[in-house]
Protein backbone atom coordinates (compact mmCIF):
# COMPACT_ATOMS: atom_id res chain seq x y z
CA UNK A 1 0.00 0.00 0.00
CA UNK A 2 1.40 3.03 -0.74
CA UNK A 3 2.44 5.79 2.01
CA UNK A 4 1.86 9.95 1.18
CA UNK A 5 5.69 10.13 0.33
CA UNK A 6 5.09 7.73 -2.21
CA UNK A 7 2.48 9.52 -4.05
CA UNK A 8 3.94 12.72 -3.59
CA UNK A 9 7.00 11.55 -5.67
CA UNK A 10 4.38 10.57 -8.61
CA UNK A 11 2.60 13.70 -8.13
CA UNK A 12 4.79 16.36 -7.50
CA UNK A 13 7.20 16.68 -4.19
CA UNK A 14 7.05 20.61 -4.65
CA UNK A 15 4.26 21.67 -7.30
CA UNK A 16 2.02 24.14 -8.18
CA UNK A 17 -0.59 23.07 -4.78
CA UNK A 18 3.01 23.32 -2.72
CA UNK A 19 4.46 26.50 -3.90
CA UNK A 20 0.86 27.98 -3.76
CA UNK A 21 0.75 26.72 -0.09
CA UNK A 22 4.02 27.95 0.90
CA UNK A 23 3.25 31.46 -0.18
CA UNK A 24 0.22 31.64 1.79
CA UNK A 25 1.30 30.20 4.68
CA UNK A 26 4.54 31.96 4.84
CA UNK A 27 2.72 34.88 5.93
CA UNK A 28 2.47 33.55 9.48
CA UNK A 29 5.57 33.39 9.74
CA UNK A 30 6.50 36.79 8.40
CA UNK A 31 3.47 37.91 11.29
CA UNK A 32 5.33 36.56 14.51
CA UNK A 33 7.79 38.97 14.00
CA UNK A 34 5.88 42.23 15.83
CA UNK A 35 4.93 39.70 18.73
CA UNK A 36 8.33 38.47 19.07
CA UNK A 37 10.93 41.51 19.10
CA UNK A 38 7.82 44.45 19.18
CA UNK A 39 8.91 45.09 22.48
CA UNK A 40 11.86 47.15 20.66
CA UNK A 41 9.69 50.17 19.16
CA UNK A 42 6.43 49.41 21.19
CA UNK A 43 8.58 49.58 24.76
CA UNK A 44 11.02 52.38 23.43
CA UNK A 45 12.34 54.47 26.38
CA UNK A 46 13.34 57.75 24.87
CA UNK A 47 15.29 60.45 26.91
CA UNK A 48 13.54 61.98 29.53
CA UNK A 49 13.67 64.42 32.69
CA UNK A 50 11.32 65.20 35.80
CA UNK A 51 8.12 67.25 34.68
CA UNK A 52 7.69 69.99 36.72
CA UNK A 53 5.06 72.80 36.07
CA UNK A 54 7.21 75.68 37.66
CA UNK A 55 9.99 75.18 36.05
CA UNK A 56 8.32 75.53 32.98
CA UNK A 57 6.29 78.57 33.79
CA UNK A 58 9.95 80.34 34.62
CA UNK A 59 11.26 78.87 31.33
CA UNK A 60 8.05 80.77 29.64
CA UNK A 61 8.30 84.04 31.87
CA UNK A 62 12.77 84.46 30.60
CA UNK A 63 12.03 82.92 27.41
CA UNK A 64 14.82 80.15 27.85
CA UNK A 65 15.73 77.99 24.97
CA UNK A 66 14.99 73.67 25.52
CA UNK A 67 18.95 73.68 25.77
CA UNK A 68 19.19 76.45 28.53
CA UNK A 69 16.05 75.42 30.60
CA UNK A 70 17.65 71.65 30.77
CA UNK A 71 21.56 73.37 31.78
CA UNK A 72 19.71 75.74 34.53
CA UNK A 73 16.73 73.00 36.09
CA UNK A 74 17.87 69.73 35.16
CA UNK A 75 20.46 67.63 37.60
CA UNK A 76 23.51 65.72 36.44
CA UNK A 77 23.00 66.61 32.63
CA UNK A 78 25.37 65.85 30.04
CA UNK A 79 27.46 63.11 32.31
CA UNK A 80 26.76 59.87 31.14
CA UNK A 81 27.69 58.31 34.62
CA UNK A 82 24.84 60.30 36.35
CA UNK A 83 22.22 59.86 33.79
CA UNK A 84 19.84 58.58 36.02
CA UNK A 85 19.88 61.90 38.06
CA UNK A 86 19.12 63.55 34.98
CA UNK A 87 15.78 61.29 34.09
CA UNK A 88 14.90 60.48 37.74
CA UNK A 89 15.53 63.48 40.09
CA UNK A 90 14.88 67.04 40.57
CA UNK A 91 15.63 69.91 42.81
CA UNK A 92 13.82 70.47 45.90
CA UNK A 93 13.62 73.85 44.83
CA UNK A 94 10.45 76.20 45.09
CA UNK A 95 10.57 76.98 41.16
CA UNK A 96 7.58 80.03 41.81
CA UNK A 97 9.85 81.74 44.57
CA UNK A 98 10.36 85.02 42.92
CA UNK A 99 13.93 86.20 44.05
CA UNK A 100 15.43 83.49 40.78
CA UNK A 101 16.53 85.06 38.28
CA UNK A 102 16.43 84.48 34.72
CA UNK A 103 20.50 84.00 34.49
CA UNK A 104 21.25 80.53 36.26
CA UNK A 105 18.52 80.59 38.72
CA UNK A 106 20.11 78.32 41.39
CA UNK A 107 23.11 80.77 41.58
CA UNK A 108 21.03 83.34 43.98
CA UNK A 109 20.51 80.09 45.88
CA UNK A 110 22.88 79.41 49.39
CA UNK A 111 25.26 76.90 48.29
CA UNK A 112 26.27 75.66 45.23
CA UNK A 113 24.67 73.61 43.11
CA UNK A 114 26.07 70.16 43.73
CA UNK A 115 24.34 70.87 47.67
CA UNK A 116 21.11 71.31 46.82
CA UNK A 117 18.78 68.40 48.10
CA UNK A 118 17.75 66.13 45.27
CA UNK A 119 14.67 64.17 45.25
CA UNK A 120 12.30 62.03 43.09
CA UNK A 121 10.32 62.93 40.65
CA UNK A 122 6.78 64.60 41.81
CA UNK A 123 4.39 65.19 38.71
CA UNK A 124 5.77 62.62 36.10
CA UNK A 125 7.94 62.88 33.41
CA UNK A 126 9.07 65.15 29.90
CA UNK A 127 9.66 62.84 27.16
CA UNK A 128 12.21 63.56 24.02
CA UNK A 129 10.01 61.12 21.94
CA UNK A 130 7.69 62.70 18.80
CA UNK A 131 5.58 59.86 19.19
CA UNK A 132 4.32 57.29 21.93
CA UNK A 133 5.13 54.31 23.48
CA UNK A 134 3.80 52.24 26.56
CA UNK A 135 7.07 53.75 28.40
CA UNK A 136 5.31 57.18 27.93
CA UNK A 137 2.17 56.34 28.16
CA UNK A 138 2.34 54.16 31.99
CA UNK A 139 5.35 56.17 32.75
CA UNK A 140 7.89 53.00 32.79
CA UNK A 141 10.88 54.63 33.67
CA UNK A 142 12.90 55.46 36.85
CA UNK A 143 10.92 52.65 39.55
CA UNK A 144 9.01 51.34 37.44
CA UNK A 145 11.50 50.54 34.35
CA UNK A 146 11.24 46.72 35.41
CA UNK A 147 8.06 46.33 33.46
CA UNK A 148 9.03 46.59 30.51
CA UNK A 149 10.97 43.42 30.93
CA UNK A 150 7.96 41.73 32.23
CA UNK A 151 6.07 43.24 28.90
CA UNK A 152 8.24 41.39 27.10
CA UNK A 153 8.64 38.35 29.49
CA UNK A 154 5.13 38.03 29.79
CA UNK A 155 5.17 36.81 25.58
CA UNK A 156 8.11 33.98 26.32
CA UNK A 157 5.90 33.16 29.50
CA UNK A 158 3.23 32.55 26.62
CA UNK A 159 5.37 30.54 24.50
CA UNK A 160 6.52 28.40 26.84
CA UNK A 161 2.80 27.55 28.15
CA UNK A 162 1.58 27.04 25.13
CA UNK A 163 4.09 24.80 23.95
CA UNK A 164 3.18 22.58 26.04
CA UNK A 165 -0.47 22.41 25.24
CA UNK A 166 -0.91 23.31 21.66
CA UNK A 167 1.06 20.79 20.29
CA UNK A 168 -1.75 18.32 21.94
CA UNK A 169 -4.72 20.55 20.22
CA UNK A 170 -2.49 20.30 16.66
CA UNK A 171 -2.04 16.25 16.98
CA UNK A 172 -5.85 15.41 18.57
CA UNK A 173 -7.67 17.81 16.84
CA UNK A 174 -5.82 18.77 13.61
CA UNK A 175 -3.39 20.89 12.48
CA UNK A 176 -5.93 23.06 10.36
CA UNK A 177 -8.58 23.34 13.25
CA UNK A 178 -5.39 24.22 15.28
CA UNK A 179 -4.09 27.20 13.29
CA UNK A 180 -7.41 28.65 12.90
CA UNK A 181 -7.99 28.78 16.66
CA UNK A 182 -4.98 30.24 17.44
CA UNK A 183 -4.96 32.87 14.44
CA UNK A 184 -8.44 34.28 16.14
CA UNK A 185 -7.06 34.33 20.08
CA UNK A 186 -3.58 35.79 18.47
CA UNK A 187 -5.63 38.68 16.46
CA UNK A 188 -8.37 39.34 19.21
CA UNK A 189 -5.78 39.24 21.75
CA UNK A 190 -3.36 41.65 19.69
CA UNK A 191 -6.49 44.30 19.41
CA UNK A 192 -6.56 43.85 23.17
CA UNK A 193 -3.43 45.47 23.73
CA UNK A 194 -3.53 48.00 21.24
CA UNK A 195 -6.92 49.18 23.57
CA UNK A 196 -5.76 48.03 27.08
CA UNK A 197 -6.97 51.16 29.35
CA UNK A 198 -4.13 49.70 31.99
CA UNK A 199 -0.50 48.27 32.39
CA UNK A 200 -2.22 45.16 34.19
CA UNK A 201 -4.82 44.64 31.57
CA UNK A 202 -2.18 45.08 28.93
CA UNK A 203 0.00 42.22 30.48
CA UNK A 204 -2.71 39.88 30.27
CA UNK A 205 -2.97 40.02 26.78
CA UNK A 206 0.16 40.10 25.98
CA UNK A 207 0.60 36.49 27.52
CA UNK A 208 -2.80 35.20 26.26
CA UNK A 209 -0.77 36.39 22.69
CA UNK A 210 2.08 34.57 23.49
CA UNK A 211 0.40 31.39 24.38
CA UNK A 212 -1.68 31.06 20.80
CA UNK A 213 1.01 33.24 18.53
CA UNK A 214 3.46 30.79 18.54
CA UNK A 215 1.38 27.57 18.02
CA UNK A 216 -0.02 29.50 14.91
CA UNK A 217 3.61 29.57 13.70
CA UNK A 218 4.04 25.60 14.00
CA UNK A 219 0.80 24.85 13.17
CA UNK A 220 1.97 26.54 9.72
CA UNK A 221 5.42 25.18 9.74
CA UNK A 222 3.85 21.57 10.68
CA UNK A 223 1.39 21.99 7.24
CA UNK A 224 3.72 23.32 4.73
CA UNK A 225 6.00 20.15 5.73
CA UNK A 226 3.74 17.51 5.48
CA UNK A 227 2.35 18.52 2.40
CA UNK A 228 5.92 18.93 0.56
CA UNK A 229 7.81 15.77 -0.71
CA UNK A 230 10.49 14.33 1.89
CA UNK A 231 13.52 15.82 -0.58
CA UNK A 232 12.03 19.03 -0.38
CA UNK A 233 11.16 19.03 3.51
CA UNK A 234 14.25 20.91 5.00
CA UNK A 235 14.53 23.51 2.30
CA UNK A 236 11.23 24.79 2.97
CA UNK A 237 11.55 24.68 6.68
CA UNK A 238 14.52 27.02 6.37
CA UNK A 239 12.39 28.98 3.92
CA UNK A 240 9.32 29.24 6.02
CA UNK A 241 11.60 30.51 8.46
CA UNK A 242 13.65 33.02 5.94
CA UNK A 243 10.08 34.69 5.98
CA UNK A 244 10.19 35.86 9.77
CA UNK A 245 12.88 38.14 8.28
CA UNK A 246 10.38 39.86 5.90
CA UNK A 247 8.03 40.77 8.81
CA UNK A 248 11.52 42.09 10.99
CA UNK A 249 12.10 44.39 8.08
CA UNK A 250 8.37 45.10 7.51
CA UNK A 251 7.74 45.98 11.58
CA UNK A 252 10.86 48.53 10.94
CA UNK A 253 8.90 50.49 8.26
CA UNK A 254 5.71 50.35 10.38
CA UNK A 255 7.29 51.29 13.26
CA UNK A 256 8.70 54.40 11.66
CA UNK A 257 5.24 55.50 9.50
CA UNK A 258 3.18 54.55 12.79
CA UNK A 259 4.99 56.54 15.77
CA UNK A 260 2.15 55.50 18.25
CA UNK A 261 2.34 52.24 19.99
CA UNK A 262 -1.74 52.01 19.92
CA UNK A 263 -1.59 52.34 16.44
CA UNK A 264 0.91 50.40 15.43
CA UNK A 265 -0.24 47.30 17.19
CA UNK A 266 -3.56 47.49 16.07
CA UNK A 267 -1.57 47.94 12.41
CA UNK A 268 0.23 44.53 13.29
CA UNK A 269 -2.48 42.90 15.10
CA UNK A 270 -5.77 43.55 12.41
CA UNK A 271 -4.01 41.90 9.02
CA UNK A 272 -3.70 38.32 11.44
CA UNK A 273 -8.38 37.99 10.90
CA UNK A 274 -7.14 37.38 7.18
CA UNK A 275 -5.72 33.88 8.25
CA UNK A 276 -8.77 32.94 8.68
CA UNK A 277 -9.28 32.97 5.13
CA UNK A 278 -7.15 29.81 5.27
CA UNK A 279 -10.81 27.89 6.22
CA UNK A 280 -10.93 28.10 2.49
CA UNK A 281 -7.52 28.05 1.03
CA UNK A 282 -5.83 25.33 2.73
CA UNK A 283 -6.96 21.65 3.37
CA UNK A 284 -6.05 19.83 6.39
CA UNK A 285 -2.78 17.41 6.44
CA UNK A 286 -3.50 14.42 4.52
CA UNK A 287 -0.94 12.66 7.21
CA UNK A 288 -2.48 13.66 9.71
CA UNK A 289 -6.21 12.27 8.50
CA UNK A 290 -4.36 9.04 7.66
CA UNK A 291 -2.92 8.81 11.34
CA UNK A 292 -6.95 9.13 12.64
CA UNK A 293 -7.96 6.49 10.49
CA UNK A 294 -9.77 9.02 7.73
CA UNK A 295 -8.62 7.36 4.60
CA UNK A 296 -11.79 8.97 2.53
CA UNK A 297 -10.47 12.55 3.36
CA UNK A 298 -6.67 12.16 2.77
CA UNK A 299 -7.66 10.50 -0.65
CA UNK A 300 -9.93 13.50 -1.84
CA UNK A 301 -7.14 15.78 -0.44
CA UNK A 302 -4.20 13.88 -1.94
CA UNK A 303 -6.29 13.81 -5.73
CA UNK A 304 -7.03 17.36 -5.19
CA UNK A 305 -3.01 17.87 -4.87
CA UNK A 306 -2.45 16.00 -8.16
CA UNK A 307 -5.06 18.07 -10.18
CA UNK A 308 -3.32 21.03 -8.72
CA UNK A 309 0.13 20.26 -9.78
CA UNK A 310 -1.39 19.12 -13.35
CA UNK A 311 -0.48 14.87 -12.64
CA UNK A 312 -2.85 12.23 -13.09
CA UNK A 313 -3.29 10.30 -9.43
CA UNK A 314 -1.86 6.79 -9.07
CA UNK A 315 -4.20 4.04 -9.78
CA UNK A 316 -3.61 2.75 -6.02
CA UNK A 317 -4.49 6.18 -4.77
CA UNK A 318 -7.43 4.57 -2.99
CA UNK A 319 -4.82 2.35 -0.63
CA UNK A 320 -3.02 5.04 0.69
CA UNK A 321 -2.11 3.59 4.29
CA UNK A 322 0.11 5.57 6.84
CA UNK A 323 4.07 4.29 6.79
CA UNK A 324 4.12 1.62 9.33
CA UNK A 325 7.09 1.76 11.51
CA UNK A 326 8.45 -1.83 11.88
CA UNK A 327 10.28 -0.97 15.73
CA UNK A 328 9.31 -2.01 18.52
CA UNK A 329 6.84 0.50 20.26
CA UNK A 330 7.80 1.86 23.21
CA UNK A 331 6.56 4.64 25.28
CA UNK A 332 8.62 7.94 26.08
CA UNK A 333 9.64 9.34 28.82
CA UNK A 334 11.37 12.45 30.48
CA UNK A 335 13.30 9.69 31.89
CA UNK A 336 14.63 8.71 29.23
CA UNK A 337 16.37 11.86 28.22
CA UNK A 338 18.80 11.22 30.95
CA UNK A 339 18.76 7.15 31.15
CA UNK A 340 21.88 6.77 29.51
CA UNK A 341 25.51 8.84 29.87
CA UNK A 342 25.78 9.71 25.98
CA UNK A 343 21.91 11.10 26.37
CA UNK A 344 22.65 12.45 29.32
CA UNK A 345 25.67 14.79 28.07
CA UNK A 346 23.63 15.35 24.66
CA UNK A 347 20.46 16.77 26.95
CA UNK A 348 22.48 19.12 28.99
CA UNK A 349 24.76 20.52 25.90
CA UNK A 350 21.75 20.57 23.89
CA UNK A 351 19.20 22.55 26.74
CA UNK A 352 22.17 25.02 27.28
CA UNK A 353 22.34 25.67 23.62
CA UNK A 354 18.54 26.57 22.95
CA UNK A 355 18.92 28.74 26.32
CA UNK A 356 22.33 30.92 24.98
CA UNK A 357 21.15 31.16 21.53
CA UNK A 358 17.67 32.34 22.49
CA UNK A 359 19.69 35.19 25.16
CA UNK A 360 22.07 36.26 22.36
CA UNK A 361 19.15 36.48 19.27
CA UNK A 362 16.74 38.34 21.87
CA UNK A 363 19.71 40.21 23.42
CA UNK A 364 21.66 41.05 20.78
CA UNK A 365 18.04 43.27 19.30
CA UNK A 366 17.69 44.73 22.28
CA UNK A 367 20.70 45.56 22.89
CA UNK A 368 20.90 47.45 19.15
CA UNK A 369 17.52 49.00 19.86
CA UNK A 370 18.29 50.29 23.48
CA UNK A 371 21.96 52.05 22.88
CA UNK A 372 21.24 52.74 19.06
CA UNK A 373 20.54 56.82 17.63
CA UNK A 374 18.09 55.57 15.15
CA UNK A 375 16.28 52.61 16.45
CA UNK A 376 14.49 52.21 13.34
CA UNK A 377 17.68 51.83 11.04
CA UNK A 378 19.83 50.41 13.21
CA UNK A 379 16.67 47.67 13.50
CA UNK A 380 16.51 47.19 9.85
CA UNK A 381 20.52 46.85 8.77
CA UNK A 382 21.03 43.86 11.71
CA UNK A 383 17.69 42.43 10.23
CA UNK A 384 18.91 42.74 7.12
CA UNK A 385 21.85 39.95 7.58
CA UNK A 386 19.26 36.91 8.74
CA UNK A 387 18.80 36.50 4.83
CA UNK A 388 22.48 35.30 4.05
CA UNK A 389 22.21 33.39 7.35
CA UNK A 390 19.45 31.34 5.65
CA UNK A 391 21.68 30.52 3.06
CA UNK A 392 24.59 29.52 3.97
CA UNK A 393 22.43 27.37 6.44
CA UNK A 394 21.61 25.59 3.25
CA UNK A 395 24.54 25.47 1.57
CA UNK A 396 26.66 23.93 4.29
CA UNK A 397 24.33 21.97 6.12
CA UNK A 398 24.60 18.75 3.55
CA UNK A 399 27.93 19.46 2.04
CA UNK A 400 30.01 20.77 5.32
CA UNK A 401 28.47 19.00 8.03
CA UNK A 402 25.95 20.17 11.15
CA UNK A 403 28.37 20.84 14.02
CA UNK A 404 31.53 22.62 12.70
CA UNK A 405 29.15 25.21 10.97
CA UNK A 406 26.94 25.40 14.12
CA UNK A 407 30.07 25.82 16.64
CA UNK A 408 31.55 28.70 14.20
CA UNK A 409 27.89 30.49 14.27
CA UNK A 410 28.19 30.46 18.01
CA UNK A 411 31.99 31.51 18.19
CA UNK A 412 31.13 34.36 16.25
CA UNK A 413 28.47 35.66 18.03
CA UNK A 414 30.36 35.41 21.07
CA UNK A 415 33.74 36.78 19.59
CA UNK A 416 31.78 39.76 17.78
CA UNK A 417 30.31 40.38 21.23
CA UNK A 418 33.23 40.88 23.21
CA UNK A 419 34.64 42.86 20.92
CA UNK A 420 32.16 45.81 20.62
CA UNK A 421 32.74 45.73 24.39
CA UNK A 422 36.27 47.52 23.62
CA UNK A 423 34.45 50.30 20.70
CA UNK A 424 34.23 53.55 21.17
CA UNK A 425 30.76 55.02 21.38
CA UNK A 426 31.86 57.32 18.54
CA UNK A 427 32.45 54.59 16.12
CA UNK A 428 28.99 53.62 15.80
CA UNK A 429 28.78 52.10 12.11
CA UNK A 430 31.72 49.37 13.47
CA UNK A 431 29.31 48.75 16.49
CA UNK A 432 26.05 48.07 14.06
CA UNK A 433 28.81 46.06 12.21
CA UNK A 434 29.73 43.65 14.41
CA UNK A 435 26.02 43.60 15.79
CA UNK A 436 25.34 42.34 12.59
CA UNK A 437 27.84 39.59 12.62
CA UNK A 438 26.43 38.52 16.25
CA UNK A 439 22.84 38.04 14.32
CA UNK A 440 24.47 36.72 11.49
CA UNK A 441 25.85 33.68 13.80
CA UNK A 442 22.51 33.59 16.13
CA UNK A 443 20.21 33.28 13.35
CA UNK A 444 22.48 30.71 11.59
CA UNK A 445 22.28 28.60 14.85
CA UNK A 446 18.79 29.39 15.29
CA UNK A 447 18.31 27.51 11.65
CA UNK A 448 20.64 24.65 12.34
CA UNK A 449 19.60 23.43 15.79
CA UNK A 450 16.32 21.73 15.95
CA UNK A 451 17.91 19.20 13.13
CA UNK A 452 20.71 18.81 15.06
CA UNK A 453 18.35 18.39 18.47
CA UNK A 454 16.10 15.94 16.27
CA UNK A 455 19.12 13.84 14.99
CA UNK A 456 20.72 13.10 18.47
CA UNK A 457 17.68 10.95 20.01
CA UNK A 458 16.28 7.63 19.34
CA UNK A 459 12.86 7.62 17.41
CA UNK A 460 10.69 7.24 20.42
CA UNK A 461 11.78 9.92 21.99
CA UNK A 462 13.09 12.11 19.28
CA UNK A 463 10.33 14.80 19.40
CA UNK A 464 10.07 14.79 23.47
CA UNK A 465 13.35 15.60 23.26
CA UNK A 466 12.99 18.27 20.84
CA UNK A 467 10.17 19.88 23.22
CA UNK A 468 12.01 19.48 26.43
CA UNK A 469 15.16 20.99 25.27
CA UNK A 470 13.64 23.87 22.93
CA UNK A 471 11.57 24.59 26.33
CA UNK A 472 14.89 26.10 27.57
CA UNK A 473 14.69 28.71 24.39
CA UNK A 474 11.50 29.98 26.01
CA UNK A 475 13.03 30.05 29.64
CA UNK A 476 15.87 31.58 28.04
CA UNK A 477 13.22 34.27 26.17
CA UNK A 478 11.92 35.00 29.78
CA UNK A 479 15.45 35.89 31.44
CA UNK A 480 16.55 37.92 28.74
CA UNK A 481 14.68 41.68 29.04
CA UNK A 482 15.58 41.76 32.50
CA UNK A 483 19.34 40.53 31.87
CA UNK A 484 19.61 43.43 29.07
CA UNK A 485 17.95 46.56 30.15
CA UNK A 486 18.89 45.97 34.08
CA UNK A 487 22.65 44.77 33.25
CA UNK A 488 22.64 48.07 31.16
CA UNK A 489 21.87 50.11 34.60
CA UNK A 490 25.47 48.97 36.30
CA UNK A 491 27.16 49.65 32.70
CA UNK A 492 26.18 49.98 28.74
CA UNK A 493 28.69 46.70 27.94
CA UNK A 494 27.85 44.28 30.65
CA UNK A 495 24.67 42.57 28.77
CA UNK A 496 27.48 42.37 25.89
CA UNK A 497 30.08 40.44 28.23
CA UNK A 498 27.25 38.07 29.15
CA UNK A 499 26.49 37.42 25.63
CA UNK A 500 30.24 36.62 24.66
CA UNK A 501 30.67 34.14 27.10
CA UNK A 502 27.28 32.46 26.39
CA UNK A 503 28.27 32.45 22.60
CA UNK A 504 31.87 31.36 23.43
CA UNK A 505 31.07 28.86 25.81
CA UNK A 506 28.35 27.79 23.83
CA UNK A 507 30.26 26.66 20.51
CA UNK A 508 33.19 24.89 22.40
CA UNK A 509 29.93 22.48 23.77
CA UNK A 510 28.68 21.98 20.11
CA UNK A 511 32.36 20.45 19.51
CA UNK A 512 31.15 17.82 21.83
CA UNK A 513 28.60 16.98 19.93
CA UNK A 514 28.71 14.31 17.33
CA UNK A 515 28.51 14.98 13.74
CA UNK A 516 25.11 13.89 12.14
CA UNK A 517 25.32 14.61 8.45
CA UNK A 518 25.88 11.15 6.62
CA UNK A 519 24.55 9.34 10.10
CA UNK A 520 21.13 6.76 10.23
CA UNK A 521 18.99 8.03 12.47
CA UNK A 522 19.33 6.37 15.66
CA UNK A 523 16.43 3.95 16.30
CA UNK A 524 17.22 2.70 20.10
CA UNK A 525 19.17 4.16 22.99
CA UNK A 526 22.01 1.83 22.05
CA UNK A 527 22.03 3.11 18.57
CA UNK A 528 22.10 7.07 20.06
CA UNK A 529 25.27 5.54 22.49
CA UNK A 530 27.20 4.32 19.08
CA UNK A 531 26.23 7.78 17.25
CA UNK A 532 29.58 8.57 16.19
CA UNK A 533 29.99 4.82 14.65
CA UNK A 534 26.39 4.87 13.61
CA UNK A 535 26.69 5.33 9.03
CA UNK A 536 23.92 4.59 7.03
CA UNK A 537 23.35 0.79 5.60
CA UNK A 538 26.11 0.23 3.21
CA UNK A 539 22.83 -1.83 0.95
CA UNK A 540 21.03 1.15 0.62
CA UNK A 541 23.82 2.46 -1.54
CA UNK A 542 24.65 -0.85 -3.51
CA UNK A 543 20.20 -0.93 -3.95
CA UNK A 544 20.29 2.84 -5.26
CA UNK A 545 23.48 1.84 -7.50
CA UNK A 546 21.72 -1.68 -8.82
CA UNK A 547 18.14 0.61 -9.39
CA UNK A 548 20.37 3.45 -11.70
CA UNK A 549 21.82 0.58 -13.95
CA UNK A 550 18.41 -0.90 -14.26
CA UNK A 551 17.09 2.10 -15.72
CA UNK A 552 19.97 2.90 -17.59
CA UNK A 553 19.38 -0.52 -19.06
CA UNK A 554 15.72 -0.16 -19.40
Amino acid sequence: MPTVDDVLEQIGGFGWFQKQAFLTLCLISAALAPIYVGVIFLGFTPNHRCRNPGVAELSQRCGWSQAAELNYTVPGLGTADEAFLSQCMQYEVDWNQSTLSCVDPLSSLPGNRSLLPLGPCQHGWVYDMPGSSIVTEFNLVCADAWKVDLFQSCVNLGFFLGSLVIGYVADRFGRKLCLLGTSLVTAVSGVLTAVAPNYTSMLVFRLVQGMVSKGTWMSGYTLITEFVGSGYRRTVAILYQMIFTVGLLGLAGMAYAIPHWRWLQLAVSLPTFLFLLYYWCVPESPRWLLSQKRITQAVKIMDHIAQKNGKPPPTDLKMLSVEEDGTEKLSPSFVDLFRSPTLRKHTFILMYMWFSCSVLYQGLIMHVGATSENHYLDFFYSSLVEFPAGFITLVTIDRVGRIYPLALSYLVAGAACLIMVFVPHDLRWLQILLACGGRLGTTIVLQMICLVNSELYPTFIRSLGVMVCSALCDLGGIFTPFLVYRLMEVWKSLPLILFGVLGLTAGGMTLLLPETKGVALPETIEDAENLRRKVKPKENKIYLQVQVSEGAGA
